[in-house]
C-alpha cells in the first residue's frame, strides 16, 4: 500500500507508549483496590479521613471506593490515594473511641461540685463505658483561661459513630445540671482602662 514497515513500527510503538501512560493510573488503582480487598485496611462501614474528605465507606470496588459524607454526598476516592495518602480509620480494629469535652466555669466556682456533676453526668450516659477499666472516664482540670477554669471530660464511646449525638446530650444536661447546682458558665471579660491626658486637658483649659 505504499506504507513503510518501518514507520509502521514507529506508529505502533508510538500508541503502544500513550496507551501505557493511559493506563497507568487504572492499573494502579486497580491494583490498589485488589490490595484493599485483602489486606482489608478499610471495609464498608467504617469512618475515614482521607484529606478533605471525612465520612463513612459505602463500597470498596476494584476501581475507586464511595465514601458517603456526613452530609450524605457520595465521593469517589481512587483506591491508589487510599495506599498513598495517609488515612485515618476511626474503625479499624473496633468501634470504640474516645470523646473529649471542654467546659468552662467562672471563677469562684466550687470545682470539687463542677468535678463532681461531671463525673455523674458522664458516668449516667448510656453510650459512655464505665465498666472497663482499660477505658477510663477521667474529669480534668485544664487550665486557668482568660475569664474560666476549663474542665475536660474525657471518656471512651462504645460506638465512635454516635460521637455528634453523644456530644449534643453531654452539653444539654450539663447545662441543666450547672443551672440546677447555680453554677456559672462565664461569659468572656475584658477590663477597659481610661487614662486621662494631663497635657491635652490643660490645653483645652
Amino acid at each position: 500500500a505504499g506504507f513503510s514497515v518501518q514507520n509502521l513500527a514507529l506508529i505502533a510503538g508510538a500508541f503502544s507508549i500513550g496507551i501505557g501512560f493511559g493506563l497507568q493510573n487504572i492499573v494502579s488503582n486497580f491494583v490498589s483496590g485488589l490490595i484493599l480487598l485483602i489486606e482489608r485496611p478499610i471495609k464498608r462501614g467504617d469512618w475515614i479521613v482521607i484529606g478533605n474528605t471525612e465520612g463513612f465507606v459505602k463500597n470498596v470496588n476494584i476501581r475507586a471506593t464511595e465514601i458517603q459524607t456526613f452530609d450524605r454526598a457520595d465521593i469517589i476516592v481512587p483506591n491508589s490515594d487510599l495506599l498513598t495518602n495517609q488515612v485515618t480509620n476511626w474503625m479499624l480494629n473496633d468501634s470504640i473511641g474516645r470523646i473529649k469535652l471542654m467546659v468552662g466555669v467562672a471563677y469562684g466556682s466550687d470545682s470539687d461540685k463542677v468535678e463532681s456533676v461531671l463525673s455523674d453526668i458522664t458516668n449516667q450516659h448510656p453510650d459512655i463505658i464505665t465498666d472497663d477499666p482499660k477505658y477510663p472516664c477521667q474529669i480534668l482540670f485544664w487550665a486557668f483561661g482568660d475569664s474560666s477554669l476549663n474542665f475536660e471530660i474525657r471518656a471512651f464511646l462504645k460506638d465512635i459513630a454516635t460521637i455528634n449525638r453523644v456530644r449534643s446530650e453531654l452539653n444539654f444536661q450539663i447545662d441543666a445540671a450547672f443551672r440546677k447546682h447555680n453554677i456559672e458558665i462565664p461569659f468572656p471579660q475584658r477590663d477597659l482602662h481610661i487614662r486621662s491626658d494631663a497635657t491635652r486637658s490643660n490645653n483645652n483649659d
